[in-house]
């Protein structure tokens, strides 16, 4: 089974360093780099990052959201609180492409609807629940962030990197190919997969 610790071991077998039982572990590789407090650190950082980049199948949910009691103080008639686990909005409202006048303030959706359909990113922190290219891109994003505490070679951080990139572009069509060919571009997010999108992009 996939877990946080076996694609972060299998990260560092990438980078030539031994790998890690457990996020617990006090061990070191070379200059007293603690290996396993550097990959239990960076684990939470790079799954947002990979999973915000592109709505994954394995990370989109969908919710109903009922009004705050408090409304904003201008703009628009009710807030919503957005989900604790929320990365990025997917689609605002029954149908992709639908349009819906929303912003998203300081952890809250404001709009001038009763209730609000969203449908969104999750923090998805179950890797056994991620499909086996997903969890090769987990791998590469996390070679790649700790590449340099890890080897200090700059050359070796740059060419992860680009292979990571890579990757990403032929993931994200991959997991595309899983949805119906009418619901295809119809998200934001799907029609500029192969944008900047930060690091990942």
């Amino acid at each position: 089974m996939t877990t946080a610790v076996s694609i972060a071991s299998n990260a560092l077998l990438r980078l030539g360093a031994d790998p890690i039982n457990s996020f617990d572990e006090a061990d070191t590789f070379g200059d007293n780099i603690d290996r396993t407090r550097i990959a239990s650190n960076l684990w939470p950082t790079v799954r947002r990052q990979v999973l915000r980049s592109h709505p994954w199948n394995c990370a989109v949910k969908r919710v109903l959201l009922s009004p705050d009691v408090t409304p904003p103080a201008f703009g628009y008639r009710q807030r919503f609180q957005i989900p604790s686990d929320w990365l990025r909005t997917v689609a605002v409202g029954e149908r992709p492409g639908e349009f819906c006048d929303y912003v998203t303030e300081g952890g809250f959706l404001l709009s001038n609807d009763d209730a609000v359909l969203l449908t969104y990113i999750f923090d998805n922190d179950n890797p056994a629940t991620y499909d086996a290219t997903m969890v090769g891109v987990m791998e590469a994003a996390m070679a790649a962030a700790l590449a340099y505490p890890v080897t200090k070679s700059t050359t070796l951080a740059a060419e992860l990197s680009a292979e990571l990139r890579s990757m990403m572009a032929s993931a994200r069509a991959l997991d595309s190919q899983d949805d119906p060919p009418q619901t295809l571009g119809d998200y934001p997010l799907l029609r500029s997969r192969f944008g900047a999108m930060g690091r990942f992009g």
